[in-house]
């Protein structure tokens, strides 16, 4: 079954499109089939309200199935932001590197550095019936940039069982532990009764 994809950020959609190779489902970017990627603003106040309406904007709009994730990293002493302005935490448009560059200096003066990574992902149906899952990773934030994978904050993303950042591990690595991973597992999991 085709499902498009509701991202324009090739990261996430190798991500996932790894993370559900082996499904029923088939992720393919809108405009690979002919599709125009509505715009959606993600103004919503959770995760899981952004991925939702993404999923039913974009399933609305091309009548197939789609799957939108909404994701971000949660900072404890920064009373959960960047959250749901991770991408834009720096500004809007902001690059992956400013983002992290601004939160590296935002916290540079403190040790409390526990942070997770949330993953909540939207399934819709062109007539608007949806399910979602979600997924978290825990961690703390590094006190400089580590590794080559990855995308967004995986450089600064510390695992202390690993003793490495997201973007030091392998890929298969990451695909198996991830805040995205963990949420994909659970989706698949609901996707036969939907």
């Amino acid at each position: 079954m085709i499902v498009l994809i509701a991202t324009r950020n090739r990261g996430k959609l190798e991500e996932l499109q790894a993370l559900f190779r082996g499904s029923p489902m088939e992720l393919v970017l809108p405009e690979s089939r002919g599709v125009q990627m509505p715009v959606v603003n993600e103004d919503m106040g959770t995760f899981k309200d952004n991925a939702l309406k993404k999923a039913k904007a974009l399933a609305a709009a091309s009548g197939q199935w789609a799957l939108a994730d909404d994701s971000g990293l949660e900072v404890d002493i920064l009373g959960g932001a960047p959250g749901i302005r991770s991408a834009r935490f720096a500004g809007a448009g902001a690059s992956d590197e400013a983002n992290t560059r601004k939160l590296l200096k935002v916290l540079r003066s403190t040790r409390k550095r526990r942070a997770r990574f949330k993953c909540v992902l939207a399934l819709a149906k062109p007539g608007g019936e949806s399910i979602t899952a979600e997924g978290s990773l825990e961690g703390e934030i590094a006190v400089k940039a580590s590794g080559e994978g990855g995308f967004g904050y995986d450089p600064i993303f510390f695992l202390p069982q690993y003793g490495r950042t997201l973007a030091d591990l392998p890929f298969s690595e990451k695909q198996r532990l991830s805040h995205r991973a963990r949420a994909a597992e659970k989706l698949r999991t609901l996707i036969p009764t939907f």
